[in-house]
C-alpha cells in the first residue's frame, strides 16, 4: 500500500470511467484526474486505499500523442469538461469503447457479438459552442465581489467567469450585464451558508434555429405580493431589462422564486418580467416552445442526429403504433408521429405533458395523444380498455404496440416499467440511453426476457465531458411469443 503524500511517476495506461487517467506502480493502481493515456507523468497520492489511490497530477514528464492544450483557461479547475486536454478523436474512441465494455462486463453479452453490432460513434463535426443552455450560479469572492460562473468539480466553490467554449457566445455578455448591475446596485448574492441574499443563479437558453435568448433569474425571494412585469424583484429591475433586451435575439426574461435550501436550481414558481413566457427551437423539423421548466436537449445538432438513428431503427412504414414510455415534452413522439400511424406518449410531469400537447397542437400533429402518469400503470390500462371496447377475449396480441421507445434518466428504467414493456411484446424496443452502465443493466433484462439486441450506436452529445448517449435497438424473438 502506498501513503497519502507519495509522489509517483508513472505511464498511463487506460481511461477511468470519469476520464481519469490509470497508471500502475508495482501492481498497484493510481486513478490521476487531467492525466491523459499515453502520459507519463509525476502525480501525488492525495486518498489512498489498499489496492489504488487518487493521485493529483503534478507534472506531465513526457506529453501523449493523445494530448493537446485545453481551449478553456480553467478547465482543470471547473468540473464541467473532464476531457478538453485530449484530442477529440480520442474521446470518441473512448466514448466508443466505455460503451461497448459496459455492455460487454455490466451487461453479460459476448465482447466479439457486442463489436459486430456496434456502429461508429457520431461526433461532432464543431464540437464546441453546442450546449443551447447554460446555468450559471452567483456567489462572492472573499473580498466580497459578485462572482459567476461554475463550481469546481464535487465542491460548491464558484470558479469566476462569464464565459463557458461549450456555450454559447451570447452567455459572455448576458452575464456581465448582470454581474455589473449586481455590483453597482449592491445586489447581495444567496448565500448557501446564512440562506441570505437574493440571486441564487441564472439560467440562460438559446433557440439554435429561432435564435431567441430567454434568461431566468432563480432568486432568494419571499412571494406572494408581486406579480408579472409590473413588479420589482430586483433592485433597478427596468434598467437591468432594459441592458438585457439590447442582445440580440432577447426574448424573455423572468424569475424564478426559490427560497428552499436545497441543491434543486430551480423554483416551480415562474414570473415573466420581459417579453415571452417561452422561446422556440426546431428539432427534426418541428417547432417546440421552451420554458425555463421545459426539459429541452441541450445539444440541438447533435439531438438530430440522435433521433434520426432512433426513428431508423423503429423501421416506420406509418402503420405502427408506437409508445413513448418516458416522453418528457414530447420531442421523440412526436418525431416519430410523422412516420408512424399512431403515436402515445407517457410521462410522470404533468407540466411536461402539457407541454407535449402545446407542442402537438403547434406542428399540427394529429395523431399523437399523451398521458400523465407512469408507463406501468398507463399501458396495461390503456390496453385493458381496448380490449374491452373491442369485445376481444384474446389475450390482446392484436393491440400490442409494434415499437416501444424508452428515453429513461441516468438511473435507467424502472423495474416494473421493464415488466410492463416485457408484457406488452412489441416486435421493436427502441432504448435511448444517456448511461451506458444502466443501459447495460436493462439491456440484460431485456434479453433475458426475450429480446435479441441487434444494433448499438453511440452519439456524443457532450463533447469534452465524460458523458455519452446511445441509441439500441433490440427485436423480439420468436420465443418470447405469449
Amino acid at each position: 500500500m502506498k501513503n497519502k503524500g507519495d509522489i509517483f511517476e508513472v505511464e498511463i495506461t487506460d481511461i477511468g470511467n470519469d476520464g481519469e487517467g490509470i497508471g500502475k506502480i508495482d501492481g498497484y493502481t493510481l486513478f490521476i484526474k487531467d492525466a491523459v493515456i499515453g502520459d507519463v507523468v509525476k502525480a501525488k497520492i492525495m486518498k489512498a486505499k489498499k489496492n489504488y489511490a487518487y493521485a493529483h497530477l503534478e507534472e506531465v514528464v513526457k506529453r501523449s500523442e493523445y494530448r493537446v492544450e485545453a481551449k478553456c483557461s480553467i478547465a482543470r479547475q471547473c468540473g464541467g469538461c473532464q476531457l478538453q486536454n485530449m484530442s477529440y478523436e480520442r474521446e470518441l474512441l473512448y466514448k466508443q469503447n466505455k460503451v461497448r465494455n459496459n455492455i460487454v462486463r455490466l451487461g453479460g453479452f459476448d465482447a466479439e457479438f457486442v463489436d459486430s453490432i456496434m456502429m461508429p460513434i457520431i461526433g461532432m463535426d464543431e464540437p464546441w459552442e453546442y450546449r443551447n443552455k447554460a446555468q450559471f450560479p452567483v456567489g462572492c469572492d472573499k473580498n466580497g465581489n459578485v462572482v459567476t460562473g461554475f463550481y469546481a468539480g464535487r465542491t460548491h466553490s464558484i470558479i469566476p467567469t462569464t464565459a463557458c467554449h461549450i456555450g454559447v457566445k451570447e452567455n459572455e455578455e448576458i452575464m456581465e450585464i448582470i454581474r455589473s448591475h449586481m455590483e453597482e446596485n449592491k445586489i447581495a448574492p444567496y448565500d448557501e451558508v446564512s440562506g441570505k441574499g437574493l440571486v441564487r443563479h441564472v439560467l440562460i437558453r438559446k433557440g439554435f434555429t429561432s435564435g431567441e435568448i430567454m434568461v431566468c433569474f432563480v432568486i432568494n425571494y419571499l412571494s406572494g405580493k408581486k406579480d408579472g412585469a409590473t413588479s420589482e424583484y430586483i433592485k433597478n429591475q427596468k434598467t437591468l431589462i432594459e441592458k438585457l433586451s439590447k442582445v440580440d435575439g432577447m426574448t424573455s426574461i423572468s424569475v424564478s422564486i426559490n427560497t428552499e435550501k436545497t441543491n434543486v436550481i430551480m423554483g416551480l414558481e415562474i414570473h415573466t418580467i420581459y417579453g415571452k413566457d417561452t422561446i422556440r427551437d426546431t428539432l427534426c423539423g418541428l417547432e417546440f416552445e421552451i420554458s425555463p421548466l421545459s426539459f429541452f436537449q441541450v445539444n440541438p445538432i447533435q439531438t438530430k442526429k440522435l433521433y434520426e438513428q432512433a426513428i431508423e431503427y423503429a423501421g416506420l412504414t406509418g402503420k405502427e403504433t408506437v409508445w413513448d414510455l418516458y416522453c418528457g415534452i414530447g420531442t421523440i413522439t412526436l418525431s416519430m408521429a410523422k412516420a408512424a400511424g399512431r403515436v402515445y406518449g407517457i410521462e410522470v410531469i404533468p407540466e411536461a405533458i402539457e407541454d407535449a400537447k402545446r407542442n402537438a397542437l403547434r406542428n399540427g400533429i394529429t395523431n399523437a395523444e399523451f398521458y400523465c402518469g407512469k408507463a406501468e400503470e398507463v399501458l396495461p390500462e390503456f390496453y385493458d380498455k381496448k380490449r374491452s371496447v373491442a369485445g376481444s377475449t384474446s389475450d390482446g396480441a392484436e393491440l400490442r404496440p409494434d415499437v416501444i421507445v424508452v428515453d429513461p434518466p441516468r438511473k435507467g428504467c424502472d423495474a416494473v416499467c421493464l415488466e410492463t414493456m416485457l408484457k406488452m411484446q412489441p416486435e421493436r424496443i427502441v432504448y435511448v440511453s444517456c448511461d451506458s452502465a444502466t443501459l447495460a443493466r436493462d439491456l440484460r433484462i431485456l434479453a433475458d426476457g426475450g429480446y435479441e439486441l441487434i444494433a448499438v450506436r453511440p452519439c456524443d452529445m457532450f463533447p469534452w465531458t465524460v458523458h455519452v448517449e446511445t441509441a439500441v435497438l433490440l427485436t423480439k424473438t420468436s420465443c418470447s411469443e405469449g
